[in-house]
């Protein structure tokens, strides 16, 4: 388990969203599937929803902008940073692009959306009054992030540039993949999309939830209406499977100790 009430470092996986056509059922599915309690920010910001587990902040849900109805539900992931204005100054200057420009959150902190050369869409995070998480690797929390892209070389220079990130290869057979270091912990990962993956597949950004049982997460999402992606399977990491909610939006399903 991980408590945090001050800013994390540099890079770190600070904050995760989603952007979701109906918030309320939105709320109950996840209400239900991984325990989440929330707490609607009010009409100043469009009733956001922050997920809470223990009563601190795990996530958050929000409606989705009607220019933005025909894009597919996902989930963002938010890089801290100590300073959003020098960081997306370096995206832009790196070759990625700026979405959303960096714009303050009331005092809770600075933020901007951003893609990679490659595309993956993701935000930057720069704390004030609130950190981001405060809760993390126990069931109904963030375990996991990490980037699959379309050029794995060019998101390694990418990423090291504008993260300063130690790069810590874990590649194997078939498969590419490093570990996003910051300082000796890692914080996230940069995977090559596999070579059999579909011509529809994206570069993009991928959140792992915990949760006590993955079988039984994953007959809950079947229950609720939500979509799996292949049978679940171990991994060194925990047992782990791909789902989606019920409007759409991907995430992963990972074992880990109560």
């Amino acid at each position: 388990m991980v408590f945090r009430d001050t800013p994390w470092p540099e890079g770190t996986p600070s904050w995760v969203d989603v952007m979701v056509p109906d918030v309320s059922r939105a709320v109950a599915f996840y209400r239900a599937l991984l325990g989440w309690r929330f707490e609607d920010q009010g009409e100043e910001y469009g009733h956001y929803q922050i997920a809470t587990v223990e009563g601190r902040s795990a996530a958050a849900l929000g409606p989705k902008p009607p220019d933005l109805a025909d894009v597919p539900s996902t989930w963002t992931t938010y890089l801290a940073v100590t300073d959003v204005d020098k960081s997306a100054a370096k995206i832009t200057e790196a070759g990625g692009t700026l979405l959303i420009p960096p714009g303050d959150v009331g005092e809770s902190g600075r933020m901007a959306l951003a893609a990679d050369p490659a595309g993956a869409v993701f935000g930057l995070w720069q704390a004030k009054e609130n950190p981001g998480l405060q809760i993390a690797n126990v069931p109904g929390t963030l375990v996991w992030n990490e980037c699959m892209t379309s050029d794995f070389e060019g998101g390694k220079a990418f990423y090291g540039e504008v993260f300063g990130y130690r790069l810590e290869d874990m590649s194997g057979d078939g498969f590419s993949y490093v570990t996003l270091n910051v300082g000796d912990r890692p914080v996230g990962g940069l995977g090559a999309l596999p070579a059999d993956a579909p011509e529809s597949a994206v570069s993009h950004w991928a959140t792992y939830f915990g949760v006590a049982d993955t079988d039984a997460a994953v007959a809950k999402v079947r229950e609720l209406g939500g979509t799996l992606f292949g049978e679940p399977h171990d991994s060194p990491y925990g047992r782990m499977a791909q789902v989606a909610d019920d409007q759409g939006a991907r995430f992963t399903v990972i074992s880990v100790e109560t």
